[in-house]
């Protein structure tokens, strides 16, 4: 369930502090709308990652769609490998 606290709490923030956990973010309200989250630093590190590997990927996909696919031959030609 998540951890919903009003911004107010904020002044005991060493309490909301301590209930952040990897994966069990706190989210704050404002007058009595969702407003913020406060994440773990592991976690907020990982979601940038994760959606600059998916912006990569797009970026693949599109140029695959638009330039052609390689083949296998192609691939390790350029790297390399045969």
């Amino acid at each position: 369930m998540p951890n919903i606290r009003p911004v107010s709490d904020l002044r005991n923030y060493t309490e909301v502090l301590k209930e952040i956990s990897f994966d069990e973010p706190v989210f704050l309200t404002k007058n009595g709308r969702g407003r913020y989250a406060i994440v773990d630093m592991e976690e907020y590190e990982k979601t940038k990652a994760i959606i600059k590997l998916m912006g990569k990927l797009a970026e693949a996909e599109k140029s695959a769609k638009e330039k052609g696919w390689l083949s296998n031959d192609d691939v390790k030609a350029a790297l390399g490998v045969l």
